[in-house]
């Protein structure tokens, strides 16, 4: 059974967004995975995309479908910041549990734009990379290769 990935990428910082992208895609390329890339403002907008996407993908109730959330949410002088890190998480983990699909949750949560870079850097240790090879060994797991 092939495995088909969908990639959301949050952009609301574009340049961490596409340096983790670039991370998924990848591994992804790498290992001979489909996927698909799709766009989102922000990290609250990812748990809705992917029920959607879920709710229309027809072969998504037998294991070879997975989701990859990414983004980068950087700590600011309001406390929104811990509003949306604690709601996209709780989102995404809800959203995992009570439909039964198979999710990896690779938004940053930095203090600082230096601690987003080096999260995303361009090697295997990019979190992007790292949140594709975590779905991936989830599909396998569902399909029994443990």
């Amino acid at each position: 059974m092939s495995k088909k990935l969908y990639i959301l990428n949050a952009n609301y910082y574009e340049e961490i967004s596409s340096r983790l992208l670039k991370g998924a895609i990848s591994y992804c390329e790498n290992n001979k995975i489909e996927y698909y890339i799709v766009e989102v403002p922000g990290a609250l907008e990812i748990p809705s995309a992917i029920n959607i996407i879920n709710r229309n993908e027809e072969f998504g109730r037998v294991g070879s479908v997975g989701y990859i959330a990414l983004g980068c949410i950087i700590k600011g002088e309001t406390s929104h910041y811990d509003v949306v890190v604690y709601e996209s998480a709780y989102g995404l983990t809800e959203l995992s549990i009570s439909k039964n699909i198979i999710l990896s949750n690779s938004i940053l949560t930095v203090d600082n734009h230096e601690q987003a870079i080096e999260r995303s850097k361009d090697d295997e240790s990019n979190k992007g990379y790292r949140a594709a090879e975590a779905c991936s060994r989830l599909i396998d797991i569902q399909n029994g290769k443990i």
